[in-house]
């Protein structure tokens, strides 16, 4: 019959202590462990981010805007007279010359007047023929006394010296030859006043003429100047271009100073930009640009600054100074840049989402795993449309994201997958 054996109590207290100081110390270490662990870096989508490399060399500093060009040359049609529109005959892209009849207006009262003026032109046209008619009459009859009053002096000429001749044989009374050479001297004055008579004619004929003749004119002009409004009815084009807009429709009233169409030259064209209140100020007149019309580039210079401000952009034109690419015309929407400035030998990159000139930006820089990126602050300097000036927390060729990385802001570690 076997015995039960005894235990010794302080045996299996020894062991429970121990068991414990084990389990305690291996609790601490692995907590330790834990603790100098790096935190595990977020996974993120190498699809979803963009990466630049640092680089070292030419920047130019740029500035973008949207616009459209606009033509230079630029012809208002006005409506010459007031009036009714009756006809529109040419619509808006329509190339026209300069005797093109955009729109036929109506005008009673100026048909009118052109009658009654070519009327009174007939009538003074008549008053001159009668007056010249009158005149030569006149001058006519003066030159009929003249020749009377020269016979009648040639008359008492000859009786003159028959008297004379017939005084000094005794056969005649010496008053009656003093009676001859009296009449001899009178049809002389007859004659002499005749002929100023004449002469004084002559000239009130041609001041007469003239002043009829000036009624005549008088009359040409006003008929000359209602038929010009009445064909100015018919408005026409002025210039050679194409119709760029019509500003009046069939049936409406129109004054003398009544826009009726707008024609450009759409072979000369420049560029309008609206660029950014807060990066225009950097904009210079001369300075160098380019257009894109999404069918070419065009080279430019920039040729005037609005010193006015909307919707809180500038206008700045640009003077196209490439050949027009196919497709180009009035309105067409176009992008341009600007170049500000050309920096030499820089450290530079593409340009972050949110980066700010001459800032300061935290960006993720790619490890030498190429997987896991930390973040860094790194100072900026010139920024540009799409590149940045590096001025510290970056080396040539470092990897970094460039791209929006607001939604992870709550790490500075990230793990590329």
């Amino acid at each position: 019959m076997d015995k039960p054996r005894k235990q010794r109590k302080g045996w299996k207290w020894f062991k429970r202590i121990t068991i414990f100081v084990i389990l305690i110390g291996g609790g601490a270490g692995v907590t330790i462990g834990l603790n100098n662990l790096e935190p595990a870096a977020k996974p993120v989508s190498r699809q979803s981010v963009v990466i630049g490399e640092v680089k070292r060399g030419l920047m130019l500093r740029l500035v973008r805007g949207n616009g459209s060009l606009v033509p230079i040359d630029i012809t208002i049609v006005p409506s010459p007279v007031a009036g009714q529109v009756l006809k529109v005959l040419v619509l808006p892209g329509t190339i026209v010359k300069e005797d093109t009849i955009l729109v036929v207006l109506d005008n009673p009262e100026l048909e009118n007047a052109a009658f009654e003026a070519k009327w009174q032109l007939i009538s003074a046209e008549a008053e001159y023929a009668a007056l010249e008619k009158r005149l030569e009459t006149e001058l006519l009859d003066i030159e009929i006394r003249i020749a009377q009053n020269t016979a009648n002096l040639e008359e008492a000429s000859l009786q003159a010296q028959v008297d004379e001749t017939l005084y000094k044989s005794g056969d005649r009374s010496e008053l009656d030859w003093k009676v001859s050479k009296v009449r001899v001297e009178n049809s002389k004055k007859m004659v002499e006043f005749e002929k100023r008579r004449l002469i004084i004619r002559r000239e009130s004929a041609k001041t007469d003429l003239a002043r009829q003749d000036a009624s005549v004119q008088q009359a040409r002009a006003t008929l000359a100047l209602r038929n010009d409004k009445v064909a100015s009815l018919l408005v026409m084009a002025g210039t050679a271009g194409v119709l760029d807009q019509m500003e009046v429709e069939v049936g409406q009233r129109v004054t003398d100073t009544t826009q009726i169409a707008r024609v450009i030259n759409p072979t000369r064209l420049k560029a309008e930009l609206r660029i950014p209140e807060t990066q225009v100020r950097d904009v210079l007149i001369g300075q160098a640009a380019s257009i894109d019309t999404r069918n070419g580039i065009i080279e430019g210079v920039v040729i005037r600054i609005d010193p006015a401000v909307q919707n809180n952009t500038v206008a700045v034109d640009i003077r196209l100074d490439g050949e027009l690419p196919k497709g180009a015309r009035p309105d067409l929407n176009v992008s341009g840049t600007i170049e500000l400035e050309r920096l030499d030998d820089v450290l530079h990159m593409g340009r972050p989402i949110y980066a700010q000139a001459y800032g300061t930006i935290g960006l993720f820089i790619l490890e030498p795993d190429g997987i896991h990126a930390v973040r860094r602050q790194v100072t900026l300097g010139a920024v540009s449309v799409t590149k940045v000036e590096i001025r510290e927390g970056l080396e040539l060729t470092d990897q970094v994201i460039t791209s929006d990385t607001s939604t992870f802001d709550d790490v500075d570690r990230i793990r590329l997958r």
